[in-house]
């Protein structure tokens, strides 16, 4: 079982950055595809990012591609979204996620609680 734990949310003003982390309870080095999800009220959980530790490949949605960037620390075992421009319509829940397959969808095996992040206009 991998417990995951996010942190770095916050308030943020349009223009501005946040750099999200996420703390996995084991080793997911060489295991498991790692991504970022968001879900804003009212809407379904939309893919941001993942990185594959094995090959570190990185993809990300067309919406915050050149603007955000998803890395690892393996010693930490840790994984982050550096987040640059943020605009008013990404404020959300933004989830940590953790699975077998490098997917751009929803099917991860382990979520973490979420962080909220709200960008103000």
């Amino acid at each position: 079982q991998v417990q995951l734990v996010e942190s770095g949310g916050g308030l943020v003003q349009a223009g501005g950055s946040l750099r999200l982390s996420c703390a996995a309870s084991e080793r997911t080095f060489n295991t498991y595809a790692m991504a970022w999800f968001r879900q804003a009220p009212g809407k379904e959980r939309e893919f941001v990012a993942a990185m594959n530790w094995g090959a570190y490949n990185t993809y990300y949605a067309d919406s915050v591609k050149g603007r955000s960037t998803i890395s690892g620390d393996r010693a930490k075992n840790t994984v982050y979204l550096q987040m640059n421009s943020l605009k008013p319509d990404e404020t959300a829940v933004y989830y940590c996620a953790a699975g077998r397959y490098l997917v751009r969808n929803t099917n991860y095996d382990y979520w973490g609680q979420g962080t909220q992040v709200t960008v103000s206009s």
